[in-house]
Order: structure tokens, then C-alpha cells, then sequence
């Protein structure tokens, strides 16, 4: 089952791929954003660096009136979002969770993580990010997918058609 952690923002405040990065730069974490995501157009899996090792998160941007009406009781009046999702892979979580909390922390986003009440202040929400950080730092690299070895091909016998059996 996917995890999905909202980040609320007012359009005018979306920041633009850059802008996002130093922020996360200045929040003091190490997350190297893909150098063509763009904010107001994200759909689908963003290749990330964290630590120094790939990794990555989906992103969605959404400005939907029904979708934003479904959290009105959370955001206010923010009038687009950015959705992140990941499966069981802490790095993905940690990856979610810092660029969420550089939207929120540079760009006065409100998180929420499944539709619960967003953290209570920035440090809860610091404290939430470092443990997940941590974590990830703790699972296992995934290993690259095994090369496979070319099968070996081979030729029927001469002399006699391999269609006959007899």
C-alpha cells in the first residue's frame, strides 16, 4: 500500500525547482532534486540523490477544486498541492519528508500526511524528518538488478530435420 503525504501551498508561493532545492539546502539536509522537475507540471516519479545514492519519490501537483475542497478543513486557503507517494523504501519516505518540510519551513506549505493533522510546529516536523533520515540510512541499498547472461543458442543436429522424432 502507497504512503501519501500532502504539502499545501498558495499557487503564488509554489516555488520553482531551484528555489525549492536551496531551501532544502538551507534546511541542512542532502537531497539533490532531478535537475528538470518542474513544480507546476509534476506527475509521476522524480529521480532523487539522497546522501549521495539514488533514490527518488512520485510527485503529483494538484489544483483541483474538488481535491482541495476535500481538505479545506487543513489548508485554508492554499490552492494547489504537491503529493508525494511511496511505497515500503524508507529512502522514498525520507525523500517525501524533506522536500515537504523545505515547502513548509521557505514556503509556508501545510503538511499533512494522509489527511491527519499537519505537525504541531516545524521542530516536531524537523524531528519526524531526521528519524526518517536516520532510517534510511539504515535500509539496505538496493542492489541493480542482475545481468543477465545471454542464453545459449543451438542448432539441431545436421543431417536430420528436428521437426522428426523417429
Amino acid at each position: 500500500m502507497a504512503n501519501e503525504q500532502h504539502a499545501f501551498l498558495q499557487s503564488s508561493k509554489l516555488p520553482a525547482r531551484e528555489q525549492w532545492q536551496l531551501a532544502i539546502t538551507q534546511a541542512g539536509f542532502d537531497l539533490q532534486l532531478n535537475p528538470a522537475l518542474q513544480p507546476r507540471t509534476v506527475v509521476g516519479y522524480v529521480p532523487c540523490q539522497l546522501n549521495g545514492d539514488d533514490s527518488g519519490v512520485e510527485m503529483h501537483f494538484e489544483n483541483a477544486a474538488d481535491f482541495m475542497n476535500s481538505y479545506r478543513h487543513l489548508v485554508g486557503s492554499r490552492d494547489c498541492c504537491i503529493t508525494f507517494r511511496w511505497g515500503g523504501s524508507m529512502r522514498e519516505c525520507a525523500c517525501a519528508m524533506i522536500a515537504s518540510f523545505a515547502l513548509a519551513e521557505s514556503f509556508d506549505a501545510v503538511v499533512s500526511y494522509e489527511g491527519e493533522a499537519p505537525p504541531a510546529s516545524l521542530q516536531e516536523f524537523r524531528a519526524d524528518v531526521e528519524r526518517a533520515v536516520r532510517d534510511a540510512a539504515k535500509e539496505k541499498k538496493r542492489k541493480p538488478a542482475a545481468t543477465a547472461t545471454p542464453l545459449k543458442t543451438s542448432t539441431p543436429p545436421q543431417g536430420k530435420p528436428w521437426w522428426r522424432f523417429w
